[in-house]
Order: structure tokens, then sequence, then C-alpha cells
């Protein structure tokens, strides 16, 4: 049997901690699932600028994009998105925002 040092188990026992406290923080977080009408979307590469912007929101952990029905999901953790702030991030990207629907999971 392989001999642990003391620098080791302590790497190990702090690994671990961490992975418990991040796993916990996902388990008992705010998670909001956003389903957002925009018009204008017509292409990928549109949707890309617009992932690239919803990216930079701390906490922003999911997009997809419809580009059929003009509907941006985004899932968001502890961190509420809100109306004014959406128009005007989708107004700097060329885009109108007509509405969100939530959901709190």
């Amino acid at each position: 049997m392989k001999k642990l040092t003391r620098a080791s188990l302590v790497n190990t026992l702090l690994a671990s901690a961490l992975l418990a406290l991040s796993l916990a923080q996902n388990a008992f977080g705010d998670t909001t699932v956003y389903s957002i009408r925009v018009d204008g979307l017509a292409c990928p590469y549109c949707a890309y600028g617009i992932e690239k912007k919803l990216n930079e929101i701390k906490g922003v952990k999911f997009i997809d994009m419809n580009l059929d029905k003009g509907i941006v999901t985004v899932e968001a953790y502890d961190v509420k998105l809100q109306d004014p702030q959406l128009k005007q991030l989708f107004q700097d990207a060329g885009f109108t925002y007509r509405s969100k629907q939530e959901k709190s999971e």
C-alpha cells in the first residue's frame, strides 16, 4: 500500500472539500431559465454576437438560440436578468428585444 505524505493528504482533502462545495452550490443555488423573444435573428453569425454578449454576464451558464422562432434560451445561476438590461444588450447587438419568460428551478 502506498504511504500518503502529509502534503498529499492535505491536497486530497482540500480537493474533496472544494468539490463538495461546488456541488452544494449548484444543488442549492437559484437557477433561472429565461426564454427571450428577439426580432432580427437570421443567421448563426448574428447568434454568435448575442451569445458573446450574454456570456459576459456573470452567472450565465447556458445559451441556446432558435433562429427560426427568434427565441434565445438562457440558463443563469444566481443572477436576475432585467428587462432594461436585456433591451440594451440586444439593441447594442442590432436586434429588437420583445419579451422574456422566466422559470426558476
